[in-house]
């Protein structure tokens, strides 16, 4: 990310350093103190530009609601609520969630997209390039969450001793499903495709979970012997864990919404200690790029 000083930020933005002073008092424009000095990280002030770009009457967007679509993180609700940004959430999966964005029909979606190419690395960045291809998304930004842990739930003991996807293929295992769209199922197609197989040469079970902790309930009801979700709704379902991949959880927004106050108020929580401790609690988490602007259209 590139700095700006206050000479340069003025220059950049054509402000005088005075103006530029007044604006950092009153908290008005992004920046940081670094040994005594402000710097003003360049992409941000691109973004707070954009964020209240005036547009004729025939022209005005109507505001989203004040609602996080996408994908289910128990770290993020937990986050909105403790913030106090007053955002709600609606958990339908990573690509429903990007088609509400899309709709403005949501403020920002959580998402976490795997790249169904099987000779793509999974820790390549799919939610980037699915962002930049998304119509009606010219302006969008992709901020961090956290990375977190995807794996195999399973019931307490691993009694079928399942300790790999190549397990549950051989031994037919009952798998728990999510619906398709989410990040778990793109995962869970990803890996069956490297080990040469498909969802037709799994015992599926008929009831497709919405959210991650839906799946586990099902597996702790012994509905089904496994299925793909985080460790922390794992560890809250009082089940079992083998890891798989650790992923890229991140919110997905227009520009105009980056600045809004709620927005806002969740961002500036991420760098606070309480999340840390949080993700620790829930086990499964790496905050370390929470707020982090990963993609900026």
């Amino acid at each position: 990310m590139e700095f700006l000083t206050t000479s340069e930020a003025a220059d950049y933005l054509r402000l005088g350093e005075r103006k530029l002073y007044e604006l950092v008092t009153t908290g008005s424009i992004p920046c940081t103190k670094v040994t005594g000095k402000w710097l003003f990280p360049r992409h941000e002030l691109d973004l707070w530009v954009l964020s209240g770009l005036a547009r004729p009457a025939g022209m005005l967007i109507a505001e989203p609601p004040p609602v996080v679509g996408g994908s289910q993180d128990e770290l993020l609700d937990w986050s909105l609520r403790e913030s106090g940004s007053g955002l709600g959430s609606m958990s339908e999966g990573s690509a429903r969630g990007l088609e509400r964005l899309q709709r403005n029909e949501v403020m920002a979606a959580a998402v976490h997209f795997h790249a169904l190419n099987p000779s793509d690395s999974l820790a390549s960045d799919a939610s980037i390039e699915v962002l930049r291809a998304a119509p009606d998304l010219h302006d969008a930004v992709l901020v961090a969450f956290v990375r977190r842990e995807e794996g195999l739930v399973l019931p307490h003991g691993n009694p079928k001793r399942l300790h790999s996807l190549t397990d549950v293929l051989a031994l037919g295992a009952r798998m728990a499903m999510r619906q398709q769209g989410t990040g778990a199922q793109m995962l869970l197609d990803v890996l069956l495709k490297r080990a040469g197989a498909s969802t037709r040469d799994l015992h599926r079970i008929e009831t497709a979970a919405l959210t991650g902790p839906d799946l586990a309930e099902l597996v702790r009801a012994g509905q089904a012997d496994c299925g793909i979700a985080t460790r922390a709704a794992a560890r809250s379902a009082g089940l079992d864990f083998v890891p798989l991949v650790w992923e890229n959880l991140d919110l997905a927004m227009r520009q105009r919404s980056y600045f809004r106050p709620a927005m806002q108020t969740v961002l500036r929580f991420l760098n606070e200690r309480r999340l840390r401790q949080r993700a620790d609690e829930l086990t499964g988490y790496d905050p370390s790029p929470a707020g982090l602007i990963r993609f900026a259209a």
